[in-house]
């Protein structure tokens, strides 16, 4: 721990917290468990930051890797290609909703939204509409840290200090269900805080490249929640207007909703969407930006005319992470993953449940493999505790102590569990839970 802190600067992390909190060091992992070098295990209940699908050293994924590493482990994809990028992207075309036809890769989720972005933007350009240059986004939502992708955010804990450097974009109400009013249904309520889109790309379709959502989970907006009918009408307005829909399914993506893709849900497709995340089952950095055959040839055009797509990653299409990615996939087609997510669903709502009770929880929400407890100061007006207090880190550190790997967004405690978790797992995840949201708020 001291070497750590001697040398590292960890992500998302005030530092000096570990001069009371030490870091805990990781020795090895093995399903959906992970143990530190004192033998003590700590179940992954987040997968790692969404990243893990199959488990901690998975053997199928493991003997793809190192089957691929035994043949090449990098090459340019700047007039090379390899047999695994061409395999994963015909894969993708497959899977993925019907439209979508080629593949754009990236190293991570951010810059699979930057690639986005400025695919948009430049399409518009090579299309001489050089007047459409804004980006709609939805109020809570997050896609990601660097620049542009911070730009169509909206959580201030990570945008706030950096608002000088960022684009300016038009930014519209979320549609999530969590201020609903009592008996109102999740499509009503979205559906009506939809009329605020529609108003907005009314009256600047001229100006817009491109409206980009997560698709039914805002995840590190405290892991709010909406209903597909949203996304079904934001995909018949965008064609209306003549406006591009990027669908964000970084989190959401590869059965972390109940179905491969949340955009199935709504029976739509986007003109672009974003995958990384569990693309790879959590091992190795790797992101695709799917888009169709319409904005693919606003840029097919003799050099000269300057309309290429200059934008590259060196690790674009790494033959590891694809790889990877083809063994996670493999799993989705020789084993009923979907369907079995849906029985564990249904027993993580059962376990979650009960907690809709407790006098300091204001909702227990659930998109199939996800579900989110949000802790408040008064259960009657959902009033939040003030941030400061930390409630959170009170349940963190109470997993903790209980082989339980929980980290909470502020005052909402999530589970997002790796698709291999059983039903006692998930029994020993509802206790930790239920105890550490007491010790977090019997102080109230």
């Amino acid at each position: 721990m001291q070497r750590d802190l001697s040398v590292l600067w960890h992500p998302c992390t005030q530092m000096k917290d570990h001069e009371h909190w030490p870091v805990i060091p990781i020795k090895q992992g093995q399903g959906v468990w992970l143990e530190d070098f004192d033998g003590h295990r700590y179940l992954d209940s987040i997968s790692s930051w969404w990243v893990n699908l199959f488990g901690h050293n998975n053997p199928h994924i493991n003997t793809a890797i190192k089957q691929q590493l035994d043949q090449l482990e990098h090459v340019l994809l700047a007039g090379f290609t390899h047999e695994s990028v061409i395999r994963l992207s015909e894969h993708l075309v497959q899977l993925t909703p019907q439209g979508l036809e080629k593949c754009f890769y990236a190293d991570n989720g951010s810059s699979a939204i930057e690639a986005a972005l400025k695919m948009s933007f430049h399409y518009w350009q090579n299309c001489d509409q050089q007047q459409k240059n804004k980006f709609v986004c939805l109020s809570n939502s997050y896609h990601g840290e660097t620049l542009g992708a911070l730009s169509v955010g909206d959580v201030a804990l990570y945008k706030q200090t950096y608002q000088p450097l960022l684009l300016e974009t038009v930014t519209v109400t979320s549609p999530d269900c969590f201020n609903r009013e009592s008996g109102e249904s999740w499509e009503a309520y979205s559906l009506k805080q939809f009329t605020v889109m529609e108003k907005t790309l009314a009256e600047q379709a001229e100006q817009i490249c491109a409206v980009i959502v997560e698709p039914l989970v805002q995840c590190a907006g405290s892991m709010r929640m909406y209903h597909p009918a949203y996304l079904s009408k934001l995909r018949q307005t965008c064609d209306r207007y003549n406006i591009h829909l990027i669908a964000d399914e970084v989190a959401v993506g590869f059965g972390r909703t109940g179905t491969l893709f949340a955009c199935e849900q709504a029976k739509i497709t986007p003109d672009i969407l974003c995958l990384s995340k569990g693309l790879t089952g959590g091992y190795l950095p790797l992101a695709a930006v799917l888009t169709t055959d319409t904005i693919y040839q606003a840029f097919y055009d003799d050099y000269t005319t300057l309309r290429a797509f200059l934008h590259s990653h060196s690790y674009t299409g790494n033959p590891l992470g694809c790889a990877a990615a083809l063994a996670t996939i493999d799993l989705f087609k020789n084993t009923d993953v979907i369907g079995k997510n849906r029985h564990l669903s249904q027993y993580l709502w059962q376990k979650a449940e009960p907690l809709q009770d407790h006098p300091h929880v204001a909702e227990v929400r659930q998109h199939g493999m996800i579900v989110a407890i949000e802790m408040v100061q008064n259960k009657a007006n959902k009033t939040p505790y003030p941030w400061q207090e930390r409630r959170g880190l009170t349940v963190y550190q109470h997993g903790l102590q209980n082989e339980m790997l929980l980290r909470p967004l502020g005052n909402v405690v999530y589970w997002m569990p790796p698709y291999i978790i059983t039903e006692e797992q998930i029994d020993h995840l509802a206790t930790v839970t239920i105890e550490g949201i007491h010790a977090a708020t019997q102080a109230a």
